[in-house]
């Protein structure tokens, strides 16, 4: 990725206005983009949108842009490229995403958004996403060619429904045309595509990424749904979830995608494995011990679960059945009733001779995530050798 040294010398100037203004050009953008191409809601969360998460995200991401537009090369893209082709995010997209954007900015700005300005962003634009573009069109090819892979959506059957605490159940999908599906690594997630009809009578369709929480398997996949909280029917926080447990049952058809995500254990290392979970976070996680468990036996795996209680401990046999492999270290936290995790209970948990070399799994509530991240650091885990998932837009944690 080129781009011009004058056009950077101007973006990096406009990184004070965005540290003010970067989120009001984004919530401007949304607003104008869907209100003339309606059919893009189709692509986002609508519960993101109404929270502000997916503005604030975006608002980061075009901040950090501008930060770092000299080295537009050591972006890491694949995140967002996985999040993309799970949408089924296309290139006739781009420039609909860039029009709204360099209208927001000039909206926003207003005068200060001078011709010069908006020419810099719309050249440092063309330039990411054709990035973005290339990148994409190449993991397309990828899912779609490998063994089993599809592009876009595949229709699957709803095989069982297991209930694993009082507030998630497991779905296990097998592919209606009862054709091959694709592997996946440990800790990739599937997308889900549910068409709802709004109070209005009009129908949009909600997408939402969940986590595979078994060992890859050649006959299904498998995803845990947390049960979330809706203020009301119409309110989309939860209505996908509450959709999920209440109205879809054994034989229903669904529409996924295929397995995405580079949030991943490497299968080629030995390095120990430090696995911490809050929650439904338990689900990419207990994918990676098991499958672990399985094709390297030897490699040193210690998991630590946290939840509420024991009536919101998931998948709690097949905790006891890694624990009794004498493979894996299970720790389990409650608590109501043991407190929650402080550095100091998450040290006796560890093996400290192992502390520099170990790869740290994190994946719960952006708040949890936070606390042990710097729990791990105070105890010298290396900060490089972390690494955790969010349930949602990107956020820092």
């Amino acid at each position: 990725m080129s781009l011009s040294q004058k056009s950077i010398s101007i973006i990096k100037a406009t990184v004070p206005v965005l540290q003010v203004h970067g989120v009001t050009i984004t919530t401007t953008f949304y607003r104008n983009m869907f209100k003339a191409n309606p059919q893009l809601l189709n692509i986002f969360n609508h519960s993101n949108q109404r929270e502000g998460k997916q503005q604030n995200a975006l608002a980061n991401t075009v901040l950090q842009a501008a930060i770092h537009i000299d080295k537009l090369n050591e972006l890491n893209l694949a995140p967002i490229v996985h999040k993309h082709v799970a949408l089924g995010v296309l290139p006739e997209h781009y420039p609909i995403v860039g029009t709204n954007l360099l209208g927001a900015i000039k909206e926003v700005l207003q005068d200060a958004a001078t011709d010069e300005i908006l020419g810099a962003w719309g050249e440092a634009y063309g330039v990411i996403a054709q990035a973005f573009i290339d990148a994409e069109a190449a993991l397309y090819k990828v899912t779609e060619e490998q063994i089993g892979g599809w592009r876009d959506t595949r229709e699957f059957i709803v095989d069982k429904k297991v209930e694993e605490s009082s507030n998630i159940i497991s779905f296990y999908f097998k592919p209606a045309d009862g054709k091959p599906i694709a592997t996946y690594i440990p800790g990739q997630y599937i997308t889900i595509k549910v068409p709802l009809t709004l109070e209005n009578g009009e129908q949009r369709t909600h997408i939402r990424h969940y986590s595979l929480s078994d060992t890859p398997s050649e006959q299904y996949y498998r995803i845990s749904v947390k049960k979330e909280d809706a203020l009301k029917e119409s309110d989309p926080n939860g209505v996908v979830s509450n959709h999920l447990h209440a109205n879809v049952k054994v034989g229903d058809k669904v529409l996924l995608s295929p397995p995405a995500g580079d949030y991943v254990v490497n299968q080629s290392s030995t390095n120990p494995i430090l696995l911490v979970s809050g929650g439904v976070g338990i689900t990419p996680l207990l994918s990676m011990a098991k499958a672990t468990l399985v094709k390297q036996p030897e490699r040193e795996v210690t998991f630590v679960h946290s939840s509420k209680n024991k009536q919101y401990q998931p998948f709690a046999d097949e905790l006891s059945q890694l624990e009794k492999s004498n493979k894996v270290k299970v720790s389990t936290v409650h608590s109501e009733t043991d407190g929650q995790i402080t550095k100091d209970k998450l040290a006796t948990f560890i093996n400290p001779s192992q502390i520099k070399d170990t790869k740290v799994f994190i994946c719960g509530p952006v708040s949890f995530m936070s606390a042990i991240n710097k729990q791990l650091i105070e105890l010298g885990y290396p900060k490089e050798n972390i690494s955790y998932e969010i349930f949602g837009p990107l956020t820092n944690v």
